[in-house]
């Protein structure tokens, strides 16, 4: 008997980032908190996205867990061929030098007020032993657009001009991933475009691998890929690309789909099962191009009877065809 192939991929199957099925739980005292619930993501290598969810989604956890500074409580995470969960803490310490750059929100944690700009990006390089930090660390600055402010220490910087610097630091040491928490958090509006144009062109000339963390939606519109989550898993992915018109000029399209985790599960939005009455258990039904997803029929005759009509099969409106959202810019 031929085998079958299977459809679930490889654990590391040549992407940059690949979280399978993580777990993080959290134990304070007598009780447990779950951050991370199986959560899947793969980020391929060169790409740049945005991680989106509410306060307590499971977003800061999973960054620190892809930083190593944090362990999973179960599953797996690799990155950059770095299996997570079987580094000791020495390895760890290498991992966070070498593979990952970091930039938070607080300038405080990105910088130390006692060094110059060009100091701080050679710090990194210092560190590690590696020769020219000099001449790479002018580089670098002047990348950012601050090759003129090499000897101002934070305090003379502005904000947006201290988060430049700490790209630069967390690119010293050619990290193939960027990590970055509420990078434009503490910046106007007009500063934060800029600091994510400049992590667009980071992407573009290097080719680094960007995650940012974020809970504002309209930081995420600045990135080519969203990936939300809910209550510790994957829930919705946005997906940007530029199409040419007839007309003239480029438009930008988004797409929002429903993530399906390697186990065949997926989050159906609030609003969808607001909207329906999707509540404890739902019917499936195949049909050639789309699954249908139905309300409980039982609960559907209780609604009936308390004069809330609800959908019937058959009827379009009730079913899940991992449909598109489409929204267009003129640019």
């Amino acid at each position: 008997m031929t085998a079958q192939p299977s459809i679930r991929p490889a654990f590391g199957d040549g992407s940059q980032i690949v979280c399978d099925g993580l777990i993080r739980i959290f134990k304070v005292a007598d009780i447990e908190a779950v951050a991370l619930q199986g959560l899947d993501l793969i980020v391929e290598a060169g790409e740049m996205l945005a991680v989106v969810g509410a306060s307590g989604s499971g977003k800061s956890t999973l960054l620190n867990i892809l930083g190593g500074l944090d362990v999973q409580s179960g599953g797996r995470a690799l990155v950059a061929g770095h299996d997570l969960g079987q580094m000791d803490a020495r390895e760890r310490t290498d991992y966070r030098r070498r593979v990952v750059g970091f930039v938070w929100q607080q300038t405080s944690r990105n910088l130390l007020p006692y060094l110059t700009a060009l100091e701080n990006v050679e710090l990194p390089m210092t560190l590690e032993g590696r020769p020219n930090r000099r001449a790479r660390a002018k580089e670098l600055l002047d990348l950012v657009g601050l090759s003129e402010r090499t000897g101002s220490k934070p305090e003379r910087l502005s904000g947006g001009e201290q988060q430049r610097v700490a790209i630069a630091v967390a690119l010293a040491n050619e990290p193939a991933v960027l990590l970055a928490d509420e990078p434009t958090g503490e910046l106007d509006s007009v500063t934060s475009a800029d600091v994510f144009a400049l992590l667009r062109r980071v992407n573009k000339e290097l080719g680094t691998t960007i995650v940012v963390v974020t809970h504002d939606a309209l930081v995420a519109d600045q990135v080519p890929r969203t990936v939300a989550i809910r209550d510790g898993r994957t829930s919705t992915e946005t997906v940007r690309r530029t199409e040419a018109q007839i007309e003239g000029g480029n438009r930008t399209i988004a797409e929002e789909f429903v993530v399906l985790d390697r186990a065949g599960r997926l989050q159906l939005p609030r609003q969808h099962m607001d909207a329906l009455h999707l509540a404890h258990r739902v019917r499936l039904l195949l049909e050639p191009d789309h699954i249908g997803v139905w309300p409980d029929p039982a609960a559907q005759k209780r609604r009936t009877a308390s004069g809330r009509a609800g959908p019937t099969p058959g009827h379009d409106d009730g079913s899940v065809p991992g449909s598109t959202h489409d929204h267009e810019e003129n640019r």
